[in-house]
C-alpha cells in the first residue's frame, strides 16, 4: 500500500523544510499537484497550509473548462490512548493565528511518482496520509495508515466543503446543501464523500486566511464550512480510507487503495514511455503528464490557466514527441485541425490565442512528421495546413495578420497590438504594444510558409507557389529587421510614433527583447546563423538561471519583480520577468550559431524542487535570486527543458 517504489523518482523533504511555513523554501510555499486528467486536480502545500483560494483535494473540472472546488480540505487528528488529541492539519487565520499548527509534526513529505505522501510523529505514534486522483475521472483517494503505534489509536478527519467557482472565495452564509446518505454524504448533489464513521457537524469556520492571495493583491479570507467528519479506530498497520467523487454520484470509484496501485502502475508506464536517461527525464515525463488531459488537450497550466491552441501548439514537441506520446499526439493534431479550421475572421478569440497559434499549429505537424516520417497525418492535415496560410493571406485575414504584399511579412493592426505571445493589457491598453510587424510572428510565418512546402512535397503535391512566397518573406526578413545596435529589431513598420526610440523611415523598435531568437532557433530560421552577435547580445542581457527576462535591464521600462496586484503584474508580465520556456529557443539559437550551451539548464533542473515540485514555474522575477511567479505549474516550460535536454544530449 504505501511501499516505496524505486522504479519511480522521488522528492523528498524533513522537519526543517516540512515545519517552515514563513521561509521562501519552506513547506507553507513548496505546492504539489495532483492531476485528474479532466482539467481537475488536487493541490496543496508540502505544510498542509492552504495559502491559495485553488488549494483544494477535489477541484472538478467542467465541459466549459470552468473548474469547482469541491473537497477543500480533509483535516487529521489524533486521538492517542492517554486520551489526548493531536491535531495535524495547519490553518492560518486573518487574526494571525496558526490553529491547528500540525505542521510541527510533520516528520517528511514525499512526492513519490507525482503521489504525494505526508509522514507525522507523536513520539512513538506515526501516521502516514497518501492521495491520488483516478485519471480521467474526478474522483480522489485518500488513505491513512498507522505506521507505528503502542496501541490502538483514534483517527478523525474533518471534511471541509464548499462547491464554488475554483477562482472565487466563499463567505458565510447560506451553506452547502449536504445530505447524509450511506458511509458519506453528498454536496450539492455535485460529489459524494464516503468513508468510515461519518458524524455530521455543521458550522462556519470563519477567517481563514490565504497568503498568497495577499500577495497577488486580491481579496485573501474565506469562510470554510466544517459539514462533519469520519471517524475509525486504527492498529499499527491498519488504514483508514476515504474516497471522494463527482460524476455519477451512484456509480462508486475502486477502494482507495485499488487507486493508489493504480496510479503507480500509470506513473511507472508514463515514465517508461518516455525512455528516461536520468532521474529528471523521469520527473519531467511524470509533469508532463499532468497537463495532458482528455480530448486530447493540455492545460496551459495549474491551477488557473484553460486550454489554448498557442501553448498547446508550442508545448506540442516536449509535451508528446519527447515523452513518447506520439501517437496521442496525432490525435490532438487532427481535434486541432478541426478547431483551427472552424475559426472565422468575426470570432471573439481570447488574447492567450493570440496571431500566431496557428503557426505554432504548423511547427506542431512539421516536428511530428519529422520525428515519426508519418506521410499519412501530413497528407490528411495538408488542406488544414493550406488553410492557415491562406487564412494570412486572404481577404478576410481570419487569424488577425495580414500579409503586406510589397515584403510577403506579416502585420497587425493597432486593435490586436496585445495579440502576440506579449499579451499583458492594463486598463484596455496593451502594455506592450506589437502593432507593426513583430520579429517572433515573423520568423513563424517564414518558418512555416517553408514547412508547408516541405510537407506538400513530401505527400507529391505541388509547392512552387508556396516557395515564391518563402523566398520573398525570407529575403524581405533579413533586409528587414537588422537593426545598426546588432541584434535584431523586436518590432518594423510599426505606426508613426508608436516606437520613439525607432528609425524615423519605417518606426521600427530596436528594444533588446528575446522574442528574436526564433529567428534563428526554429527549424527553418530566417537568419543565418553564422553571425551569432544578435544571440550574444540577448545571452549577455536576458539569461538567467530561470530562463530569459522578457526585456533587458538597461531597457526603459523594465521591471525587476513580477509580484503585488494584478495591475502591477500585468505591467511587469512582459517587460522584464523571466520566462523559463524561453530557454529552448535559447538553447536552440545558441547550437545553431556555434556558441557554448553547457550548464544552461542547470537552474531550471534544480527549480524542479524548488517551488511547484517535480514541474517548472511559469514565470519568475528578473531580479536575482528569480523568485518564481505566476501559475507554480507551467506546460510550456516544463515541455521546453524537455526539449532542450533532448536538444543538448544530441
Amino acid at each position: 500500500m504505501m511501499v516505496d517504489d524505486d522504479s519511480l523518482p522521488a522528492l523528498r523533504f524533513g522537519p526543517q523544510v516540512c515545519g517552515a511555513l514563513d521561509h521562501p523554501a519552506g513547506g507553507g510555499s513548496r505546492e504539489w499537484l495532483v492531476a485528474d486528467g479532466t482539467g481537475g486536480y488536487a493541490t496543496g502545500t508540502v505544510a498542509g497550509l492552504r495559502t491559495r483560494r485553488y488549494h483544494g483535494l477535489l477541484v472538478v473540472a467542467g465541459p466549459d473548462g470552468s473548474r469547482t472546488m469541491g473537497l477543500t480540505a480533509l483535516d487529521a487528528a489524533l486521538t492517542l490512548s492517554s486520551g489526548a488529541e493531536v491535531k495535524l492539519a495547519t490553518h492560518e487565520w486573518e487574526s494571525g493565528a496558526h490553529a491547528p499548527a500540525g505542521h510541527r509534526y510533520l516528520e517528511r513529505f514525499e512526492l513519490v511518482g507525482g503521489l504525494p505522501r505526508w509522514r507525522w510523529r507523536i513520539g512513538e505514534v506515526v501516521l502516514e496520509r497518501e492521495l491520488a486522483m483516478l485519471h480521467g475521472s474526478p474522483s480522489l483517494a485518500v488513505v491513512h495508515r498507522l505506521v507505528s503505534a503502542p496501541s490502538a489509536v483514534t483517527l478523525s478527519l474533518t471534511a471541509l466543503v464548499a462547491w464554488r467557482p475554483a477562482d472565487e472565495i466563499r463567505r458565510a452564509g447560506d451553506p452547502p446543501r449536504v445530505t447524509q446518505v450511506a458511509d458519506g454524504v453528498t454536496v450539492e448533489d455535485a460529489f459524494r464523500l464516503a468513508g468510515p464513521g461519518w458524524r455530521s457537524r455543521g458550522e462556519w469556520w470563519q477567517g481563514a486566511f490565504l497568503r498568497e492571495e495577499m500577495a497577488r493583491g486580491l481579496p485573501a479570507t474565506e469562510d470554510l464550512w466544517c459539514a462533519g467528519g469520519f471517524t475509525t479506530t486504527l492498529a499499527p498497520g491498519e488504514v483508514a480510507e476515504v474516497s471522494a467523487w463527482a460524476g455519477d454520484l451512484s456509480r462508486r470509484p475502486p477502494r482507495a487503495t485499488v487507486v493508489l496501485g493504480v496510479a503507480r502502475r500509470r506513473a511507472r508506464a508514463v515514465v517508461a514511455a518516455a525512455k528516461p536517461t536520468d532521474r529528471t527525464d523521469a520527473l519531467l515525463a511524470l509533469a508532463a503528464d499532468q497537463f495532458v488531459v482528455k480530448g486530447p488537450d493540455v492545460i496551459a497550466g495549474y491551477p488557473w490557466h484553460g486550454t489554448w491552441t498557442r501553448d498547446s501548439m508550442a508545448s506540442y514537441e516536449g509535451l508528446f514527441l519527447g515523452t513518447g506520446r506520439a501517437v496521442e499526439g496525432a490525435a490532438l493534431l487532427h481535434r486541432q485541425a478541426g478547431k483551427i479550421a472552424g475559426r472565422r475572421v468575426d470570432d471573439v478569440l481570447a488574447p492567450e490565442e493570440g496571431v500566431d497559434g496557428p503557426l505554432w499549429f504548423v511547427h506542431a505537424v512539421d516536428r511530428h512528421v519529422h520525428a515519426t516520417g508519418d506521410t499519412h497525418l501530413a497528407s490528411e492535415l495538408l488542406g488544414t495546413l493550406d488553410a492557415v496560410i491562406a487564412g494570412y493571406e486572404g481577404p478576410e485575414h481570419t487569424f488577425r495578420a495580414e500579409v503586406d504584399p510589397a515584403d510577403n511579412l506579416l502585420a497587425i493592426g493597432h486593435a490586436d497590438a496585445a495579440a502576440t505571445w506579449m499579451n499583458a493589457r492594463r486598463d484596455g491598453l496593451p502594455v506592450t504594444p506589437r502593432d507593426g510587424k513583430p520579429v517572433e510572428l515573423n520568423a513563424l510565418w517564414v518558418n512555416a510558409l517553408s514547412a508547408v512546402a516541405r510537407l506538400r512535397e513530401r505527400c507529391g503535391a505541388d509547392a512552387a507557389d508556396l516557395w515564391s512566397r518563402h523566398d520573398l518573406a525570407h529575403r524581405s526578413f533579413g533586409k528587414r529587421f537588422g537593426a545598426p545596435t546588432g541584434w535584431l529589431y523586436d518590432v518594423v513598420d510599426a505606426p508613426p510614433g508608436a516606437y520613439p526610440l525607432g528609425g524615423d523611415e519605417h518606426h521600427d523598435d530596436p528594444v533588446l527583447r528575446p522574442n528574436q531568437l526564433f529567428a534563428y532557433a526554429l527549424p527553418y530560421a530566417p537568419i543565418d546563423p553564422a553571425e551569432p552577435r544578435a544571440v550574444r547580445a540577448v545571452g549577455a542581457a536576458l539569461l538567467t538561471s530561470l530562463g530569459l527576462r522578457s526585456l533587458a535591464p538597461s531597457e526603459y521600462g523594465y521591471r525587476g519583480s513580477y509580484g503585488g496586484p494584478e495591475p502591477d503584474r500585468d505591467e511587469a508580465y512582459h517587460q522584464g520577468t523571466v520566462w523559463p520556456h524561453l530557454i529552448g529557443a535559447y538553447v536552440d539559437a545558441c547550437r545553431s550559431a556555434g556558441l557554448p550551451s553547457t550548464g544552461l539548464l542547470t537552474g531550471l533542473e534544480t527549480h524542479l524542487e524548488e517551488w511547484g515540485l517535480g514541474s517548472i514555474s511559469e514565470v519568475a522575477d528578473g531580479d536575482a535570486p528569480h523568485q518564481a511567479g505566476g501559475c507554480p505549474f507551467s506546460a510550456r516550460s516544463v515541455a521546453e527543458l524537455i526539449r532542450a535536454r533532448a536538444r543538448l544530449s544530441r
